[in-house]
């Protein structure tokens, strides 16, 4: 550690503003005013057919936003599920590298995981069931659709929309650093965005009841 010594402010910082940028993630899906979860039109919402997110429920999402749809939006455990829906069909969907992780696909459309996309639980029957949504998107402003906004010019910025101002020190000589991220987005038409409702993440197949009835 004498040997390598970091800047113990910026180590700081930099979990803070990961720290940050994580609620900022949170609130662009479910923020009441401006998420995407409370932005979709009500014509641009869909309930799965059976609860587990089916290849016919994605379809239907891209009926929706078929207009150059950008990426799907999934819970990690909804993506999960649908995977399930499709080795139990004999589809498995094809895999691709997005930014140096793989991602599966559905139609050529990625399904890039996010945790933030909140999960509802209930006790049934002895075993807890999860429903969650699948957001599908059209981004850009070119195209018209799901677009972030940010809050340029502002004092102390250090990145984009993001500022740190020196509050002061103490009697100690430690500094107090005031962290700020403006951050918003904007759904620019109302087919930019497709929401795929009361997905359930806890259904699993009996693969031996199948077998025995193929037999």
């Amino acid at each position: 550690m004498y040997n390598g010594p970091y800047d113990q402010l910026e180590e700081q910082m930099r979990l803070t503003i990961e720290g940050i940028k994580e609620r900022q993630e949170w609130e662009l899906i479910n923020n009441s005013k401006f998420g995407l979860i409370h932005s979709a039109d009500p014509a641009m919402r869909i309930s799965t057919r059976y609860g587990a997110p089916t290849p016919d429920d994605l379809d239907e999402l891209l009926a929706l936003v078929w207009k150059k749809p950008a990426f799907f939006l999934a819970h990690p455990k909804a993506i999960a599920a649908f995977e399930r829906e499709c080795t139990w069909r004999g589809v498995p969907p094809v895999t691709v590298n997005l930014f140096g992780t793989p991602v599966i696909t559905w139609r050529g459309i990625p399904l890039v995981p996010c945790d933030k996309l909140e999960m509802k639980n209930r006790y049934q029957s002895n075993q807890w069931y999860g429903t969650t949504s699948i957001l599908l998107l059209r981004v850009g402003e070119a195209d018209q659709g799901v677009v972030g906004l940010h809050q340029v010019g502002i004092p102390g910025e250090i990145g984009p929309s993001l500022s740190a101002r020196l509050m002061g020190l103490d009697s100690l000589g430690v500094a107090s650093y005031l962290l700020t991220l403006y951050s918003s987005c904007a759904v620019l038409t109302d087919d930019a965005l497709g929401v795929l409702e009361n997905v359930e993440v806890g259904y699993y197949h009996d693969y031996d009841h199948r077998e025995s009835k193929v037999k």
